[in-house]
């Protein structure tokens, strides 16, 4: 005789399909998921710096060398309007280089810009920027205090400050978008390669170089881990139990890059390997390198003049 659970015919997906739909990621599925973003925006990074755009054509060592000297200029750029020409000016390279300008403002404006906004929100306010007033937030009258602070009898919002908050995002934004713009034309092993050209101790150079190779090792284990849970778990644990197997498994991945780093250094010495990383590409400079690195370099004395008032604009 049949039981009657077995009887009944249930419409629709199978409940574990749908178990998380409508409910919110836990952190662990979040990080496996900011995991996977991570090695889909790799791959795109890979292929941009592949592509036959204007940043691409140049030389490595030229465009490390002209990108720092940029960012160093714009960081000491006070005037709002040059630093907004100079991020269209990034604008037009991105393109230039074939980059999807979607993708670009993601990049760029998805975390620091955006962070650098938040914290110099405070610094619109006449309690940190006494100026001229655009909008009244609130009247405390006399004598307002917090804590030991004294407090304007009005809060208002200031034209100094908005404009002091904007030239900040404007610069973070405008120096970030140049470091992007290297770190999406120029592939890693040759933008390491240039940071041993200009002298940059070897040490370093390698330090870097390893993390970025076994970042990507390390982070699909991490993605293995979780899998492996995944597949053989019935049901949600309790929270408590969710972060003791989270804190388990950061123990094992410090023992396991430890063991792992003393096997690659081991393989590594009996290959021959003496503290220099060597690379299969010889560098050829061309005019249009010298063109470029003289145009920016030629900006940059632009900006730093003008930001001293030597130049009339």
């Amino acid at each position: 005789m049949i039981p009657e659970w077995m009887q009944k015919i249930e419409a629709g997906p199978c409940p574990c399909c749908t178990a998380s739909f409508g409910k919110k990621k836990s952190f662990v599925q979040k990080a496996i998921s900011d995991i996977f973003t991570f090695f889909e925006e790799c791959l795109v990074n890979d292929s941009i710096a592949k592509r036959k755009g204007l940043l691409q054509s140049l030389d490595p060592r030229v465009k490390l060398v002209s990108m720092v000297v940029l960012i160093f200029a714009i960081a000491m750029t006070r005037d709002i309007r040059l630093l907004a020409i100079v991020y269209v000016l990034t604008l037009f390279f991105a393109w230039a280089s074939r980059i999807e300008l979607g993708f670009f403002l993601k990049r760029v404006w998805v975390f620091i810009p955006i962070f650098a906004g938040i914290i110099m929100i405070p610094i619109m306010f006449n309690v940190f920027m006494p100026g001229d007033t655009l909008i009244t937030v609130a009247t405390l009258g006399p004598d307002a205090h917090f804590g030991p602070f004294a407090l304007p009898p009005v809060i208002t919002i200031t034209y100094q400050g908005v404009m002091l908050a904007i030239l900040f995002v404007l610069r973070v934004a405008t120096c970030v978008s140049a470091a992007v713009l290297l770190f999406l034309t120029t592939p890693r092993d040759l933008l390491f390669k240039s940071l041993r050209s200009l002298k940059v101790p070897k040490v370093y150079v390698l330090t870097l170089d390893m993390c970025y190779r076994y970042i990507f090792l390390f982070t699909d284990m991490v993605r293995g881990f979780y899998t492996a849970k995944k597949s053989r778990s019935i049901k949600t644990l309790p929270l408590i139990e969710e972060q003791k197997w989270v804190g388990g498994r950061v123990g094992y991945t410090l023992i396991k890059s430890l063991n792992m780093s003393e096997k690659v250094h081991g393989a590594m010495m009996s290959r021959g390997f003496n503290g220099d990383i060597k690379i299969m590409h010889r560098y050829s400079i061309h005019r249009r390198d010298y063109v470029a690195c003289v145009s920016v370099v030629a900006l940059s004395i632009f900006l730093m003049l003008a930001s001293q008032n030597l130049i009339r604009i």
